[in-house]
């Protein structure tokens, strides 16, 4: 007697593991989107800290991160993350933050 899978029952297996794989990789796909927002939400908040803290010490803000608590910064020391600044003055400031093509924009007036 041969002991085997059949044909038909090697097809079926595909066909579910074709099913499943259809459902499971656009949900890891952007799961992984969602943790890259989240990341740059963390660090613009963290930037708006380490700003509000700086502005409390000094009485106002900096056009800079080297400036800032790198302890308030930790959500940002990531190799994935880029700073840009668009606007910094002694009262006004604007951070993007891109993570991996995500990214987060925050004012002094918070996220945007």
């Amino acid at each position: 007697m041969n002991r085997g899978f059949t044909l038909i029952e090697l097809l079926i297996v595909i066909a579910i593991i074709g099913v499943l794989a259809a459902f499971i990789v656009p949900n890891l796909l952007s799961a992984r989107a969602r943790a890259y927002d989240s990341q740059a939400r963390a660090c613009a908040k963290a930037i708006a800290q380490a700003q509000e803290i700086y502005r409390i010490d000094s009485g106002s803000y900096v056009a800079d991160t080297a400036s800032l608590d790198a302890g308030v910064l930790r959500p940002c020391a990531t190799a994935n993350t880029s700073l840009d600044v668009s606007v910094a003055t002694a009262s006004t400031y604007t951070f993007k933050v891109r993570v991996r093509g995500r990214e987060a924009k925050v004012t002094q007036d918070g996220l945007q």
